[in-house]
């Protein structure tokens, strides 16, 4: 090859990449430009309605964007959930999330004990909470609080002897008896119980916690552990329903593992029809 056929041939190389990149620039580009677009006019596809089934929502976008495939407009309505603009929350199903995330305050104290758990076990899967996070949806504040670990079956008992040496009041899997004779009758009062596999849970400040769905749900099974939320769980749910931002779907997912999807849609539906 002669340097001229040779020169020739890198600036025709040069140029085709460059090309190449122009076209992945544009293609990045134009698809952020749409995705934005999307947000921005989201609210207008609901037109005042609360919720829309999948079926309308996708049909009212290709309006406005024919050239758009279900695929391509499932991509940018789970983004959309991602970032808290829409939710769904039951299959087919989207409503404007108007909503306030459940954003519990995570104390100081709380995320000390996570880390040392965490620090200790690093391998296994828990998550940890207060209960004073429900006085938020409740009409009546209880006098007592507990902090509760949810620890994988397999190592519950190795958590609970490692923190009874370390923290007073610490109990493992209590029952009515234990409740009664003691934890009602102490302050500072811990609880190490087993979680339920494949339970809803989120990551706030590094500190895995119950999702509210989980929480929920529990409420209605746990009757020592939420004996305080017994008398209030329909105002407990109007409440959430009300205020705060709800997936139904995951909430009764979790309500089938834990054999109450029964009782969570009687009890959504005498909220809803209230």
């Amino acid at each position: 090859m002669s340097p001229r056929q040779y020169y020739s041939k890198y600036y025709f190389d040069k140029t085709i990449n460059l090309c190449r990149t122009y076209i992945i620039l544009y293609y990045i580009y134009n698809k952020k430009i749409l995705a934005e677009t999307l947000e921005k006019h989201i609210n207008r596809y609901f037109n005042g309605n609360e919720r829309l089934s999948k079926q309308k929502l996708v049909g009212a976008i290709k309006k406005d964007f024919p050239d758009w495939t279900d695929n391509t407009i499932n991509m940018y309505l789970s983004k959309l959930k991602k970032r808290g603009i829409i939710n769904a929350p039951s299959r087919g199903i989207y409503e404007m999330d108007s909503h306030t995330p459940f954003q519990p305050n995570i104390s100081i104290s709380l995320k000390r004990m996570f880390n040392k758990v965490k620090r200790e076990f690093p391998y296994i899967s828990f998550c940890i909470w207060d209960t004073a996070w429900l006085n938020d949806f409740m009409r009546h504040q209880p006098f007592k609080h507990y902090v509760v670990l949810e620890v994988e079956k397999d190592a519950t008992e190795s958590v609970f002897t490692f923190l009874a040496e370390i923290h007073k009041n610490v109990f493992f899997n209590p029952d009515e008896e234990i409740f009664d004779r003691y934890i009602h009758h102490q302050d500072d009062v811990f609880i190490v119980k087993n979680m339920v596999s494949e339970a809803p849970l989120l990551e706030k400040e590094k500190i895995v916690v119950p999702a509210l769905e989980k929480l929920l749900v529990d409420m209605l099974i746990d009757t020592e552990l939420f004996s305080a939320q017994q008398n209030e769980k329909e105002f407990i749910m109007r409440t959430v329903l009300e205020k705060y931002t709800l997936n139904e779907l995951k909430m009764r997912r979790y309500a089938v593992r834990r054999n109450r999807e029964p009782e969570i849609n009687e009890l959504l539906n005498i909220c809803l029809a209230k």
